[in-house]
């Protein structure tokens, strides 16, 4: 349940708005790369062009009659308040006819602010979205000029002519996996929860690897241990097959990619591996981030280029695994938490929580000024329970701080 204060917690909306462009701008059908295009991106099948319109921006101002104090820890991932700080406008849900972006600025009694962004992410991903809220950041401030300008060149991750499929995609394929229960529970019967892991949990967790992987990133760390505790708290059949994926981005050097600065379209594939159930919960920690490092792994110029050709071979554009699959994607160092328009750093930056089969890294500190990993995930409500209790054996003498982050709730599964 949610504190006794939120009875009485409300927020006054504005009526929504359109921001339109300073100028007039090019009336212009734009069309996606193969990339951006991907159903796993949106619910609507069949190739997606960005119709330039002018129309601009939903834009809403709201006021709380709340202070931020009052909010403690319920303000991070995941935020129980998320209905009143973010709005659905009717109509708006979609994809096709719909505003690319709505945004939510909610004042609080206390002079500071909550600004909520909802957005396509067939547009951006999360490195173009921070893109997208820094030029804010610049406008807010008083900028002249822009450090950034968006680029689109979606034709850099569209499919080669002729398309060349290369690699191996397990992340598009199905499993046969008739003992995950996940996506068919009800959503309304699914707990919502953050487990924060600070530097001591990192290290509890690392001194259980072999000395050939203890120099592992914190993702790979983090990751691994989520979709082991995950895999265990689900009870399924040890000999059915699961999945690990995750969202690695195009945009770093070592892909050579040729990324330009101001691009803020999708650049992102979502290489994965497999195991089977048995395996990966009887063995120690080190098998799983093995695995981690290994999907990882697969991750080069060559494999987007190759999803990219795959998107355009299978026509209906695939969608990622859903059964018995686990997606976890490092958010912690894309920037939103160093935003500030003005006022200072954030509080909490971040998504709003986990959606369905996805899990996010988010960067989180604490009231004492210690700086961790905050990273929330959703499962049935027996589920959790075995969750956090496998956890809490993996992390011997950790602190309850990292189950009490967040309360446990019900809430649908509709971020």
């Amino acid at each position: 349940m949610a504190p006794k204060f939120s009875q009485v917690l409300s927020v006054t909306r504005q009526a929504p708005e359109l921001i339109v462009p300073a100028r007039p701008t090019p009336r212009e059908l734009k069309q996606l790369s193969d990339i951006d295009d991907q159903e796993s991106f949106r619910s609507q099948p069949r190739k997606l062009m960005v119709d330039c319109n002018g129309e601009g921006i939903l834009f809403l101002e709201a006021e709380a009659n709340f202070k931020l104090e009052q909010l403690g820890g319920a303000i991070q991932s995941p935020c129980p308040y998320l209905e009143q700080l973010t709005y659905n406008v009717p109509g708006s849900e979609g994809i096709l006819g719909c505003p690319l972006l709505l945004i939510q600025v909610t004042r609080l009694m206390c002079g500071g602010f909550t600004l909520a962004i909802r957005f396509n992410h067939t547009m951006c991903d999360a490195s173009g979205l921070v893109q997208f809220v820094k030029t804010i950041e610049e406008m807010a401030r008083g900028a002249n000029t822009l450090s950034i300008f968006p680029v689109w060149q979606w034709e850099r991750l569209c499919a080669r002519n002729p398309p060349q499929v290369t690699s191996v995609h397990l992340e598009y394929e199905e499993i046969n996996n008739n003992s995950d229960t996940f996506i068919t529970t009800n959503p309304n019967e699914m707990d919502h929860k953050s487990f924060y892991f600070g530097p001591k949990e990192v290290r509890v967790l690392k001194n259980q690897l072999p000395l050939h992987l203890r120099n592992c990133s914190t993702f790979e760390l983090l990751a691994a241990c989520m979709w082991r505790c995950r895999t265990i708290a689900l009870q399924l059949d040890p000999k059915d097959t699961v999945q690990f994926s995750c969202l690695v981005t195009a945009r770093a050097k070592d892909y050579k990619m040729d990324i330009p600065s101001g691009y803020y379209g999708n650049a992102v594939a979502f290489p994965a591996v497999h195991s089977k159930v048995g395996a990966l919960c009887n063995n120690p920690l080190g098998y799983a981030v093995a695995l981690v490092k290994k999907a990882k792994a697969e991750m080069s110029e060559e494999h987007i280029r190759s999803a990219a050709d795959l998107m355009e071979v299978k026509g209906r554009r695939p969608r990622h695994a859903i059964k018995g699959n686990y997606i976890v994607s490092d958010l912690s160092k894309v920037g939103f938490d160093r935003i500030d328009l003005g006022w200072g750093k954030p509080v909490f930056a971040g998504i709003a929580g986990a959606k369905s089969i996805f899990s996010f890294l988010n960067r989180y500190q604490k009231e004492d000024g210690e700086t961790g990993t905050l990273i929330p995930i959703r499962l049935p409500g027996p589920s959790m329970k075995r969750f956090e209790e496998e956890l809490k054996r993996m992390i011997q003498g950790s602190t309850e701080d990292l189950f009490d982050i967040t309360e446990t709730r019900k809430i649908a599964c509709k971020l």
